[in-house]
């Protein structure tokens, strides 16, 4: 498979979870992949090159500006460009579902800053190199929650829809320079995060599942088509754009 033969692609919070699956479909694909974590991706760079792909990975965290741009200036060193950008890395799966009332302000902080800032900050990394090829692709990873004003999760909820109107004013600013940014939305996912959430599932797996027009359980590999979509040139003309992927559960 060569869709994305040559492509260098950055996708953040890569080392595990569906991060990591993004990471294998794409270098599947053709793509050199760099995985950017706070948790050691070296495992599953050594595992990708290992199949005849060729992927790097890096420490990275990004809610700040500095290893930010560290991770792009990795890439551009071991590859030369840079041409897509997953912004992946978020906090979800370890989060306790309760009144927003409850939700202490320091873990506000925290999820904002990974989930918004993160994004915001990591696009603005690799922004320059993009603009001097004229090229690039962004994906920010949101979700479906936005959409449906998901309770009990506002710090998440909040953040996710952040994403989407980052998304479309990134989009406006970029796209005269032969950058595209859209959103990927996933449903619940059964992640591994998720899957080690026990008291998460508990709560939202029934009522999903009844809410969604395909009555089953949504997998990571279920965003590898979508994904694939948007980082590739078959979505050449798009931008500004929310890809929600999610069994029909939010319909838009």
């Amino acid at each position: 498979m060569t869709r994305m033969k040559d492509k260098v692609v950055i996708i953040t919070g890569a080392a595990q979870g569906i991060g990591a699956v993004y990471a294998k479909a794409l270098a599947a694909e053709g793509a050199r992949v760099v995985i950017a974590d706070v948790l050691d991706g070296a495992p599953l760079a050594e595992e990708i090159n290992a199949s005849g792909a060729e992927a790097m990975a890096v420490r990275a965290d990004v809610a700040d500006e500095v290893s930010a741009k560290a991770m792009a200036q990795a890439a551009m060193k071991r590859f030369g460009r840079i041409d897509v950008l997953v912004n992946n890395a978020a906090i979800y799966a370890s989060l306790e579902i309760q009144p927003f009332e409850d939700i202490d302000l320091n873990e506000w902080d925290k999820v904002m800053a990974v989930n918004v800032r993160g994004p915001f900050i990591c696009a603005r990394a690799v922004a320059p190199r993009m603009k001097a090829r004229g090229y690039g692709r962004i994906i920010n990873i949101s979700s479906g929650t936005p959409f449906k004003g998901t309770p009990n999760l506002l710090h998440y909820v909040t953040s996710k829809g952040a994403v989407l109107a980052l998304t479309r004013a990134l989009a406006r600013e970029l796209g005269e320079h032969g950058i595209a940014v859209n959103t990927l939305a996933p449903g619940l996912v059964l992640s591994e995060g998720v899957i080690a959430n026990q008291a998460m599932r508990d709560k939202l797996t029934a009522p999903v599942l009844a809410s969604r027009a395909l009555k089953r359980d949504q997998t990571p590999e279920d965003l590898i088509g979508p994904l694939l979509f948007l980082a590739s040139d078959e979505s050449a003309f798009m931008t500004g754009e929310s890809v929600v992927v999610d069994g029909g559960s939010v319909m838009h």
